[in-house]
C-alpha cells in the first residue's frame, strides 16, 4: 500500500510541477514535500484522509490533493473563487466539496473533529483575529491530525526590501510590531518563528515542524534557471535550508505543521 501511495504521490507531484514550471515549482517544492509527509504520517493504514483547505480559493492545493485520492473540502468566502475551484476540479476529473464561509466559523460550518489535515495558507496575515482563527482550526482537526499554516515572514520581508535598495523600508519591517514596511505595504501582518509558534501553542496545538519556504528561490530570477538540472539543484538547496535554524528565518514565508495531540 505504501508503494502505491508513493507512486501516486510522485505522479501528482510531477503533474503539479508541469503546471508550475521553473520558479513556481521551485517555490512550492518544500511545501508540497511537507504536506506529503504529514499525510503519510496520519494513520497511514486508513487510506484517503479528510482534508480541509481554509481560504483555498481556486484549488491550487485542493485539486492535487484530491487527485491523490483524499476527500477534500475548500472553505472560502468568495463565491467566484469557489466556482473556479469547481471548474478546475471537473477539468481534473476529481470532486472537491466547496463551502462558502469564513475561517473563524470553521467548526460551525463543518463540525468539530472533522478533518485529518487542515490547510490555512496565506490567510492568517489578513484576518482580524489570528488567534480566533487558529482556535477554529484546532477545533476542526481531529486528535492525531495536523494543521498546516503558511504565513509571510517578517525577517524575509526586511531582507527583500534591503536587497531592492529600500533600506528604510527594511528597517521598518524589522521594527514594526506587524512586520509592515510602510503605508504602501499590502500585507497587513507578518510573522516570526517565535510569533507563529506562540500562536500555535496558545491554541493548544504542538509545533511539529517549522520550515522556511522560498529562502533562495525568491532571490534567484526564474530566468536564471537555465535547465531542469538547475531547478532540481535549487530545490535540493531549498529543502536543506528550509529546516536550517538560521536560514529559515530569512524565508519569504514560514510554514508550520501544528499537531493536535
Amino acid at each position: 500500500m505504501t508503494g502505491e501511495r508513493d507512486s501516486r504521490g510522485t505522479a501528482v507531484a510531477t503533474r503539479q510541477g508541469r503546471r508550475t514550471r521553473g520558479g513556481g515549482r521551485v517555490r512550492s517544492a518544500v511545501l508540497w514535500d511537507a504536506l506529503r509527509k504529514v499525510l503519510d504520517r496520519i494513520d497511514p493504514e486508513s487510506g484517503p484522509r479528510d482534508v480541509v483547505d481554509v481560504g483555498g480559493g481556486t484549488g491550487g492545493f485542493a485539486v492535487p490533493l484530491a487527485e491523490l485520492g483524499h476527500r477534500v473540502t475548500v472553505v472560502d468566502a468568495s463565491l467566484d473563487a469557489l466556482a473556479a475551484l469547481e471548474r478546475r476540479a471537473a477539468e481534473s476529473g476529481v470532486t472537491v466539496r466547496a463551502v462558502q464561509g469564513d475561517a473563524v466559523d470553521l467548526p460551525d460550518l463543518l463540525g468539530r473533529d472533522t478533518a485529518d489535515l487542515v490547510l490555512c495558507h496565506s490567510v492568517l496575515e489578513y484576518v482580524d483575529d489570528p488567534a480566533a482563527v487558529m482556535a477554529a482550526l484546532t477545533h476542526a482537526v481531529r486528535p492525531g491530525g495536523s494543521v498546516s499554516a503558511l504565513v509571510p515572514g517578517q525577517v524575509g520581508a526586511a531582507l527583500h526590501r534591503a536587497v531592492a535598495g529600500h533600506f528604510d523600508d527594511a528597517r521598518r519591517a524589522l521594527t514594526d510590531p506587524s512586520g509592515r514596511w510602510g503605508e504602501h505595504d499590502h500585507t497587513p501582518r507578518r510573522f516570526t518563528r517565535q510569533s507563529l509558534s506562540a500562536l500555535v501553542e496558545n491554541a493548544g496545538l504542538r509545533v511539529g515542524a517549522l520550515h522556511g519556504v522560498r529562502i533562495f528561490a525568491d532571490l534567484v530570477p526564474s530566468g536564471d534557471l537555465d535547465s531542469e538540472q538547475d531547478a532540481e539543484a535549487l530545490i535540493a538547496l531549498e529543502a536543506v535550508a528550509a529546516v536550517h535554524p538560521v536560514l529559515r528565518e530569512l524565508a519569504t514565508q514560514l510554514h508550520v505543521v501544528a499537531d493536535r495531540v
